[in-house]
């Protein structure tokens, strides 16, 4: 498999401001390489973006999931509850409304939008408290399997959680994380061995069924 040249797309950054990508190539190179999948006769570009740095952000909701709800400037609206078997959620005034299959940050738009003419403080809060999703971790690791993870996990814990690198055999330079989304797959490679000497700082968080894959080191 070739790896090409591609952008990349700093975090916080537009898709407007890409022509700018040169300048954050230098910063981003040590964290994540970008590289070219093909699928079945055609090729997909992976990018990095903000969501996958911060927890729960890119997550989307599933039935289960316990929210809190809050409205600074309305708090007789607050609500805490947990997303039905059918998706829903009961929110005061509105009645049911679907939740599932979103990011908290989309539902915040959607209930702001909803009670935004009842509303004096014009924001909301959608806070994800607890949820249970599968990732998985193979190659050279010491304990590879499934796991359940109950809280924002990155791929790093997710690698200690499966009793940490086999260090005569991991390249932890080129871990792969694998992503179905919309029935297309979706790779990044990360340099942890970067973040595991401290010189990076930022950590990549996994959504639900990730498949992490350390890989041997090239004798």
């Amino acid at each position: 498999m070739k790896i090409h040249s591609t952008k990349y797309l700093m975090p916080g950054e537009s898709s407007e401001e890409r022509p700018n990508w040169l300048k954050g190539l230098a910063k981003l190179s040590a964290l994540v390489c970008v590289v070219v999948v093909p699928l079945s006769s055609c090729t997909t570009t992976t990018y990095s973006f903000q969501e996958d740095w911060t927890p729960y952000a890119s997550i989307k909701l599933i039935e289960g999931d316990s929210l809190s709800i809050t409205f600074p400037g309305s708090p007789d609206l607050n609500t805490t509850q947990r997303i039905r078997r059918d998706g829903k959620i009961d929110l005061k005034t509105v009645g049911e409304y679907p939740a599932a299959g979103k990011t908290p940050a989309e539902l915040e738009k959607e209930i702001l939008k909803l009670y935004e003419k009842d509303l004096v403080l014009k924001e909301v809060s959608v806070i994800l408290q607890s949820s249970s999703y599968p990732v998985f971790v193979t190659g050279s690791v010491m304990h590879p399997g499934k796991l359940m993870a109950e809280r924002p996990i990155s791929a790093l814990e997710a690698i200690m959680e499966a009793g940490g690198f086999d260090n005569a055999k991991a390249n932890m330079r080129r871990v792969v994380i694998l992503r179905n989304e919309e029935g297309q797959l979706k790779r990044y490679v990360l340099n942890l061995k970067c973040v595991l000497d401290g010189k990076c700082k930022k950590l990549f968080y996994l959504r639900p069924s990730d498949i992490v894959y350390v890989p041997e080191k090239a004798f």
